[in-house]
């Protein structure tokens, strides 16, 4: 008659049995059943709510933000400052990394009492309301401060309608037109009462280069 097996070996057997059930159950099949439904579900948001051009190519994520600038005169100088191209509207301000990087996900952590977030608001109201044409006193707060993820796909409508007028202009469009854009890709408040409405930049401008 064999010998059964110490108490301590028994409950490590017990132990690694149970480990490798929960390893095939939460780290294999439970992943599978939720990659699953959210493919059937919701697939857009599950692959990441990827943005195409008319022509199929890939141009961003409706759930990130990102510039819309004029390519630069000197690719090669890193001092060389970006300037926003007036055909497009224009993001909230990022700091998250050198702009809009998921990797890097963070606002400027300045305080309301801070001198240079002070200083910088005044400078982005400044050539803000020089770039769209309008009294600097009527920039809203989201044109001139970053948000707090620094991912921000949206504008307040405010500053979207800030900038109908520019874009209008630089495109030879009506103003009747691109505002009747601004509304289309408008969203409402989240759940109807959280937060205010936004304007997604990139859907916006992607629907503006589509204009025949």
């Amino acid at each position: 008659m064999s010998k059964p097996l110490p108490t301590s070996v028994r409950t490590h057997f017990t132990a690694l049995r149970f480990l490798l059930l929960m390893t095939v159950v939460l780290g294999i099949a439970y992943p599978l059943l939720v990659t699953g439904i959210s493919q059937v579900a919701f697939s857009q948001k599950a692959n990441g709510s990827i943005v195409k051009s008319a022509d199929g190519k890939e141009i961003g994520s409706s759930l990130i933000g990102q510039n819309f600038n004029l390519p630069k005169k000197n690719p090669n100088d890193p001092n060389e400052q970006a300037q926003p191209d007036p055909k497009y509207f224009q993001p909230r301000p990022s700091a998250a990394g050198t702009g809009y990087d998921p990797t890097s996900s963070s606002g400027t952590n300045l305080g309301p009492n801070s001198d240079v977030l002070l200083k910088s608001v005044q400078s982005a109201r400044a050539s803000i309301a020089a770039f769209d044409g309008v009294d600097p006193a009527s920039v809203p707060a989201d044109a001139v401060t970053s948000s707090g993820s620094g991912l921000d796909p949206e504008i307040s409508v405010a500053y979207a309608d800030e900038q109908v007028n520019r874009v209008a202009k630089a495109r030879n469009l009506s103003v009747d037109q691109v505002n009747a854009l601004v509304g289309k890709y408008t969203e409402a408040r989240s759940v109807g009462f959280l937060g205010n409405p936004g304007v997604n930049v990139l859907l916006l401008n992607s629907a503006l280069n589509e204009l025949k």
